[in-house]
């Protein structure tokens, strides 16, 4: 069926792209234009990045964030932030958003007993809304506090920068979700 990527670092655009152009499948590739200019390491050569795979990007025990395409650079700043605050974040990127593989994430939510979903999109019907409600759902049982939507706020996008950022998830914001969810805050 259908397949939906959304790469976050440069070498997962790559591996992504050229797993993409070999699937039998059709598949929607979502890059963030707003990315182009994003430095990253990318190896030489011939790679593939295996399509409806997550991967854990930072390693933690004490929260799981969960991001995806540019909200996981977001993720990553508010991840170096909390470990200076002593608090370390296990950072999980779904790369493939259908089908999606929740199965990383609820193995963290499991570990960590806590959840931070980021995502650009509102939050009504978002993507992060679908992953906020499969970690209620399949880990429940883990969860120390309610799962945390980090998302765009409910206007429409607009066209300057002050406002811009006033609008989207920053570092900042997915930082106090966690405090929230640890109760530091």
């Amino acid at each position: 069926g259908l397949k939906v990527v959304m790469p976050g670092t440069p070498k997962d655009a790559k591996g992504l792209l050229k797993s993409s152009i070999r699937d039998d499948n059709p598949v929607i590739f979502i890059e963030s234009e707003v990315m182009y200019g994003v430095k990253g390491e990318v190896p030489q050569g011939e790679y593939l990045i295996p399509l409806g795979k997550s991967d854990v990007k930072r390693v933690g025990k004490d929260v799981t964030i969960v991001a995806y395409s540019k909200m996981l650079g977001v993720a990553l700043k508010a991840s170096e932030i909390l470990a200076n605050e002593g608090i370390e974040a296990e950072v999980v990127d779904p790369m493939t958003i259908r089908p999606l593989d929740d199965e990383p994430i609820i193995r963290s939510v499991q570990k960590t007993n806590r959840c931070v979903v980021v995502t650009e999109s509102w939050p009504f019907a978002s993507v992060g809304s679908e992953i906020a409600y499969r970690v209620s759902k399949k880990a429940f049982d883990y969860l120390d506090a309610p799962v945390e939507l980090v998302a765009s706020e409910d206007v429409p996008m607009p066209y300057s920068k002050t406002l811009e950022h006033n609008v989207l998830p920053s570092p900042e914001k997915v930082v106090d979700a966690v405090l929230r969810v640890i109760y530091k805050k």
